[in-house]
């Protein structure tokens, strides 16, 4: 079955390999220049041609894949309208890259043919029917070895439209990572949704985080009822803050000239371009999530950063046989943080849905931290959210993730793309994991007129083995991982893995719960 299925997909991406890959070029006299895209050869580089960032010039080779699940049947005409509508009308959505006469990459105005974005694959029938869920699955990684045509927007849909054992029809949803980061792709995203209960309103989003009013380093300062103590505190807060930022930027420089993670299963050996990266993903508890945050008193970050620890630990020693149970094994990941003012998703997605669309943020505004993930069998499952919470804390105050988004815009700067990028490409692939948690509407969303069940994003690019990947969705916490083929031919088990352990820290949480009730009886 899987032989047949590869074989239907194979020849897709062969045909779509076929297509012309531009250069990025530059016309005489300052002139853009692009060929077969609607921009014509006296387009000039001007004022609104906007300059493409040095964060989205780093990510050349980085894309975004959102998998999601149709309640029903795809109505093609409606769905068409509703992409014409909204993301079209949408600057980077309608832009390519093109050189101006300094030789600078700018964001330049070209014509969106629908036909050409909205992607209907033939797939194997046969192999369809025995199992659409791999079907779906076997296409979706066959998206990491196509090529974009960079004389076109650089977004596809691919429309599946078959029942699987998780929706009535998938569209998988790739995204060129230079046309924004997570955050500001999933705000577009629900700019372009109404809620199903009510199609006439935008859907609701999760609240503005109460514990935290300004930048991510920033402390607020207490009332001066507080009383002495509350404000040394508060001023020694700065002090471990310069001091865990130098610690920081000193492992920063160590990690791109000399210090890697040791090897294991999770570390890629060498990373090929071409390399088929297999998405896949599975439903958590959000319930049970938010469960252990409460009576553990910390954050769903904290809980999520645990159960991946105690998810890997399980694989890993699974795995390798290993029955060292003293063992610990410390790898580290690269974690995306939001650089943007603390906004509420909602106030985003009103802004656009009202014309305002030029007051958000777009493109890639990340930094991200070095967290050291530990590897290990514990008795108690609380142990891994209790190391993950007190690593996490301990990040939380540093500047790290505002030097790193600086240092990689210095970087390109004084050193050029090709440097920059084999510095940040250095500096990835001397980690194991990439890691990231994302929120999202909590209640259920119709895009053009399709009902959502679930939503999946996740992606390839990074020189890494493993790409850990959290989306909320209503009740649903989405586990997506991005993984090489060569490295983890069970994927599944790792997700196993994932549920298994939130099962466990949900369950020793609940103790724990149960223990503090008695002692205040």
């Amino acid at each position: 079955m899987q032989n047949t299925t590869s074989a239907g997909m194979d020849s897709a991406a062969a045909t779509l390999r076929k297509r012309p890959l531009s250069v990025h070029t530059a016309g005489t006299n300052g002139t853009a220049a692009a060929n077969g895209n609607g921009v014509g050869p006296g387009h000039a580089a001007d004022e609104q041609d906007e300059l493409v960032s040095p964060s989205a010039r780093l990510v050349e080779d980085f894309y975004i894949v959102v998998v999601i699940g149709i309640a029903t049947p795809v109505n093609l005409p409606a769905a068409r309208a509703g992409i014409e509508a909204q993301l079209a009308r949408y600057p980077r959505f309608r832009s390519i890259q093109a050189k101006d006469g300094s030789g600078n990459p700018r964001w330049v105005p070209t014509t969106v043919d629908l036909d050409y974005h909205i992607i209907y694959p033939k797939l194997d029938e046969a192999a369809v029917a025995r199992d659409p869920d791999r079907a779906v699955e076997d296409y979706v990684a066959t998206l990491s070895t196509r090529p974009m045509d960079e004389s076109r927007p650089l977004w596809e849909f691919h429309v599946l439209d078959f029942p699987t054992s998780e929706a009535a029809a998938t569209t998988a949803i790739r995204v060129h990572h230079s046309l924004g980061d997570g955050m500001s792709l999933l705000t577009l995203l629900m700019a372009c949704t109404r809620s199903a209960a009510d199609p006439a309103r935008l859907p609701a989003m999760p609240p503005l985080p109460t514990t935290r009013t300004g930048a991510i380093w920033e402390t607020p300062r207490p009332p001066a009822s507080a009383g002495c103590l509350a404000l040394a505190a508060w001023a020694w807060s700065f002090v471990l803050l310069a001091w865990h930022t130098v610690v920081d930027v000193a492992s920063f420089f160590a990690t791109i000239m000399f210090l890697r993670d040791p090897h294991t299963l999770f570390k890629r050996a060498n990373h090929e371009p071409g390399q088929r990266k297999r998405l896949v993903h599975r439903a958590l508890s959000l319930d049970d999530v938010k469960f252990v945050k409460n009576a553990m008193s910390c954050t769903v970050n904290d809980v999520l950063v645990g159960v991946t620890y105690a998810a890997l630990s399980r694989y890993y020693f699974r795995k390798t046989g290993d029955a060292d149970t003293s063992k610990e094994i410390r790898v580290r990941s690269i974690l995306l943080v939001n650089l943007r003012p603390t906004t509420s998703l909602q106030a985003c997605v009103n802004m656009i849905e009202s014309g305002k669309e030029s007051d958000v943020k777009w493109g890639n505004e990340l930094g991200f931290i070095i967290l050291p993930f530990h590897i290990g069998l514990h008795d108690d499952p609380l142990q891994y959210l209790r190391k993950a919470k007190k690593i996490v804390d301990r990040k939380k105050s540093s500047l790290e993730v505002v030097f790193t988004h600086l240092a990689s815009e210095v970087i390109l700067k004084i050193f050029g793309l090709k440097a920059a990028g084999a510095i940040f490409h250095r500096m990835i692939s001397h980690t194991t994991i990439s890691f990231s948690n994302m929120i999202g509407p909590v209640e259920q969303v119709e895009f053009c007129g399709h009902p959502v069940v679930f939503i999946a994003p996740s992606g390839y690019g990074p020189p890494e083995a493993l790409t850990v990947n959290f989306q909320s969705y209503v009740n649903t916490m989405m586990v997506n991982l991005a993984v090489d083929e060569a490295q983890f031919p069970d994927p599944h088990e790792l997700l196993d893995d994932f549920v298994e352990s939130l099962r466990l820290i949900r369950g020793a949480a609940s103790s724990v719960g149960k223990n503090h009730r008695k002692g205040r009886i």
